[in-house]
């Protein structure tokens, strides 16, 4: 059975932070340059979310601030760090720097930085624990909200049960309100609720499709198969990435794992096994041999001869062809 990532001690487990909206375009970016902007004052990061004037600076009311520093937690465009006195201190995450910092991609209009965006959010447990299970161990075939809280309350029990989370930290309206920020992240259309259906179609997420109706109703279901606006470099970052923090002493990947196992390029994107072996394939030329694509035994597989390759390189590298057509 695959590992689950939610049962490691090492994974620190959260939900809920979103106030209840899911991320919207413009927000990542306004996070990213306010936190950049403290920087360069000498200003201590972070302090712009705290004060007063943060409604202000972003344009929104106090619980839309506490979301936008979220999501930009959640997805690595803001990180935390601790200082040599133990503090706890904003500053600008690895992704943030690449899209907002090196101005690769500063208004999200190439897929791959949708992409990465996803890949940060649902591939380990951390600010958005609700994602990465859903995307990593909830797979029922067709799912309403109600099944898909049902099952996320019947995991959080059972971690609750391993002493891997406390009552304090989840509840029944917690639950309920990451599902339907979930769905409404991911889905553009088919609620209720007007404010809902605007969220959702604010949403850089909803571009993917990875959610989409499953027949009348408030039905749903993860869209699996080949992505093709997916990017060989983010399926190769996102590769790598898995590869290097969870297996790092493995020396090869099958396809079976790769699309299988929790936190994996397949189950992220929700690729199938041949949509998984199609990158695979292709990932001996794009790294220059460091990783070689193997079927001769009849069991395809990935072998590694470098796992030290620089996956923020190959990230970077998703960009280069626009900003040569640009210029």
């Amino acid at each position: 059975m695959p590992h689950s990532l939610l049962d490691d001690p090492r994974a620190r487990l959260q939900f809920a932070g979103h106030e209840t909206f899911p991320l919207r375009h413009g927000w990542l970016k306004k996070a990213y340059d306010a936190v950049k902007a403290e920087e360069n004052a000498g200003v201590a990061p972070g302090t712009v979310f705290n004060e007063e004037s943060a409604i202000a600076t972003f344009g929104v009311g106090r619980n839309m601030v506490l979301s936008i520093r979220h999501w930009a937690l959640a997805t690595d465009v803001l990180a935390i760090e601790e200082s040599s006195e133990r503090a706890m201190r904003l500053t600008c995450g690895r992704l943030g720097d690449l899209l907002f910092g090196e101005g690769l991609d500063p208004y999200l209009e190439h897929p791959g930085s949708i992409w990465l965006l996803h890949w940060m959010l649902a591939s380990k447990p951390g600010r958005a624990t609700a994602w990465h299970w859903a995307f990593n161990e909830f797979h029922e075939p067709s799912f309403d909200r109600e099944l898909m809280r049902l099952r996320l309350h019947r995991r959080c029990d059972e971690l609750r049960g391993a002493g891997r989370l406390s009552d304090r930290q989840i509840s029944d309206v917690t639950i309920r309100r990451d599902v339907e920020c979930l769905v409404r992240t991911y889905f553009a259309g088919g609620t209720s609720s007007k404010k809902a259906a605007e969220d959702s179609l604010e949403s850089p997420l909803a571009e993917l499709g990875l959610i989409q109706k499953a027949g009348v109703g408030e039905v749903f279901r993860f869209r699996r198969g080949p992505k093709a606006s997916l990017p060989d470099t983010v399926f190769l970052f996102a590769l790598l990435d898995f590869w290097s923090t969870y297996h790092p002493a493995r020396r090869t990947c099958s396809v079976d794992f790769l699309t299988f196992e929790r936190g994996a390029p397949g189950q992220v994107f929700l690729l199938d096994e041949e949509g998984v072996a199609d990158r695979l394939s292709r990932m001996e030329t794009l790294t220059g041999g460091a990783l070689r694509w193997d079927e001769s035994s009849g069991m395809r597989q990935i072998y590694a001869h470098d796992l030290e390759l620089d996956r923020w390189g190959v990230a970077r590298s998703t960009f280069e062809a626009r900003k040569v057509r640009a210029a």
